[in-house]
């Protein structure tokens, strides 16, 4: 009797628990995808992807615009894309890119640049460093401006999300297509961590929410112990396979939980 109570009572909970879990305040809600490789439905690296995992655990609908082997200036093309095609009807916008900007080598620039400007302060006309956002193609920062300022205008009263990329271990696509793991610096010198460390301060820069995946996801495919979370434990390790894409989808489950899509009283 007290073991059939004990279940009873754990069915109960567990079915609260789920009801709490689909009442989320991104329950319903239409979130906008923008990515690379590892947000596009035509990957053959998985079987399930984060946002379909996410579509399960926290019940948002989900749109995706993502191409493989697209860095930060296609994100602008897509961001484009999307008001065009969606306008007002989605709630947030989130953005994974940044790896491919790293592996080509792409410069990272600065996100201002500085004059001096004359300017009225308390009366008076002085002197004054003054700033100017970089908006260019040609630099990570400069892509990530564009990118940014264009989602800003055009969805001021959504919720605007970066991911940053995971970290990345060897991948062998073809003869011409081969990716060294993240302890080699790219062409420009450096580390992933560098494109990292941009993403975070551009939230910053734009009053943006950062979930930094490259930390809180876990996923170190350098490791053997990790290649069950990716593609080919021989070819690529840089594609985390339907395992992968959970612990993703998990990550993202309980950060996003702290966060707001509704942002209009």
């Amino acid at each position: 009797m007290k073991h059939i109570k004990f279940i009873l009572v754990f069915c109960i909970l567990h079915s609260a628990f789920c009801i709490c879990e689909a009442q989320n305040q991104w329950s319903g809600k239409r979130v906008a995808y923008l990515g690379d490789s590892m947000t596009d439905p035509n990957s053959s690296a998985t079987t399930h992807f984060y946002w379909q995992y996410l579509k399960e655990f926290l019940n948002i609908d989900y749109t995706v615009y993502a191409r493989s082997g697209y860095q930060w200036d296609g994100i602008h093309r897509y961001a484009e894309k999307l008001h065009q095609e969606k306008g007002d009807s989605i709630d947030a916008v989130f953005i994974w890119a940044g790896t491919n900007d790293y592996n080509h080598g792409v410069p990272i620039g600065d996100f201002f640049t500085e004059n001096i400007q004359q300017v009225n302060h308390n009366g008076q006309i002085v002197n004054r460093k003054h700033r100017n956002f970089v908006f260019s193609d040609s630099t990570f920062c400069g892509r990530i401006n564009r990118v940014l300022s264009f989602l800003k205008t055009h969805f001021p009263d959504k919720q605007i999300i970066i991911l940053t990329p995971i970290h990345r271990a060897y991948a062998n696509f073809s003869e011409r297509n081969v990716q060294p793991d993240e302890s080699f610096a790219n062409a420009q010198g450096l580390y992933l961590e560098a494109y990292i460390e941009t993403l975070k301060r551009a939230g910053n820069v734009w009053a943006v929410p950062v979930i930094d995946l490259y930390s809180l996801s876990g996923l170190y495919p350098v490791s053997d112990a990790f290649t069950p979370y990716f593609n080919n434990g021989k070819t690529d390790r840089l594609h985390p396979n339907a395992n992968g894409h959970y612990r993703i989808a998990k990550t993202l489950q309980y950060q996003l939980l702290a966060l707001p899509c509704d942002v209009l009283k």
